[in-house]
Parts: C-alpha cells; structure tokens; sequence
C-alpha cells in the first residue's frame, strides 16, 4: 500500500461546494481506500491506496461528483512528492513561513513560465518552480493582487492553495500514515 495525500480544490469555501469531512471519509473508505483520514475542513485527504497516483484523481474526482453532485479538482501527491515541493520553497525561512505553496496538476510549459514571469505586483514574490507556484506577499494573502485563477489559465493548469503550516500538517500525518 502506497500512502497519499488528496488535495481538493474549492470545496467549503464560502458556503459553496460543501462537503462534511466524516461523509467524505466514509465515500472513499466505501470506495476501498485505507486508513483515510482528513485534516481540516479545505480538502484535504491523507490515504493508503494500491492503485497509482495517476488513477486517483480522476477517482476521487467522480466519487465526489457523483456523491455530492459537483465537479471539482483533485491533486493526489505522495509524501515525498510534498516533501520536494517544501524543500524546493525558493525563499529564506522568515518568508517560507508565511508563503504558500499553490500546487500543480503538471509542470507547465517552459514558455509558459517565462511568459507569466513578466507580471509582477508590489510586495509579492511569485517562484514557479516544476509543479508548484511559490506565493509570498508581505502583506498578506487576503490584500494581494495576485490571482490564482489568471495564472492557471496562463500556464494551462490547475492549482490548489495550501500555507506553509498546512503543509507540515500534511507531511507529518502521511509520514504516519
């Protein structure tokens, strides 16, 4: 048994796309994934499966479409997987505390990248490193300019947001997984 981590995008947000945690562990027990549990109420999901990590997302994609009767994005990473992208932070610790770590369905084309570079705001720093978008904002997330949907669309991918804490959260409990 292989032990992942589920990121699920958008659910819980604002009253939209509500998915209560205990239901949403019972589906993918049901489904046959093992020792599933869930940190949070933003989507995420740490389980054992057999199955390959390319198979799930579009597993977990449908039950939840079918189950709760919405449509939304499923990145499915390994320990090591989350582990590279925290260790891969471009930035110095006082800011890799307070960045957050957008990560990516693929890697997005070169072209791509060098293309999306050319934005820049004040008082952001923006890393696109393989299959994650590093965000710092000295002002905080909630007064940025940045916005996560106009790069998705530029670099032709989908992302989901977690913060620096949420991600030792998710190492520490796929470690014990």
């Amino acid at each position: 048994m292989n032990t992942y981590v589920a990121l699920l995008r958008g659910i819980n947000v604002g009253g939209h796309k509500k998915v209560p945690m205990a239901d949403l562990r019972d589906l993918l027990t049901k489904a046959g994934f093992q020792k599933v549990q869930t940190y949070i109420q933003s989507g995420n999901v740490i389980f054992q499966s057999s199955e390959k990590a390319s198979g799930l997302e579009k597993t977990i994609q449908n039950l939840i479409l079918n189950h709760f009767g919405f449509d939304i994005s499923v990145i499915v990473k390994t320990n090591s997987e989350l582990q590279t992208i925290l260790n891969n932070c471009p930035f110095l610790e006082e800011k890799k505390v307070a960045s957050y770590f957008i990560l990516l369905n693929k890697i997005p084309e070169t072209n791509l990248v060098e293309e999306i570079a050319k934005i820049t705001y004040p008082n952001e720093e923006i890393v696109i490193k393989n299959d994650c978008l590093y965000f710092y904002s000295s002002t905080g997330y909630g007064r940025t300019k940045f916005n996560m949907n106009t790069y998705e669309r530029k670099l032709k991918v989908v992302g989901t947001s977690r913060n620096y804490k949420t991600m030792l959260k998710l190492l520490s409990l796929s470690a014990e997984n």
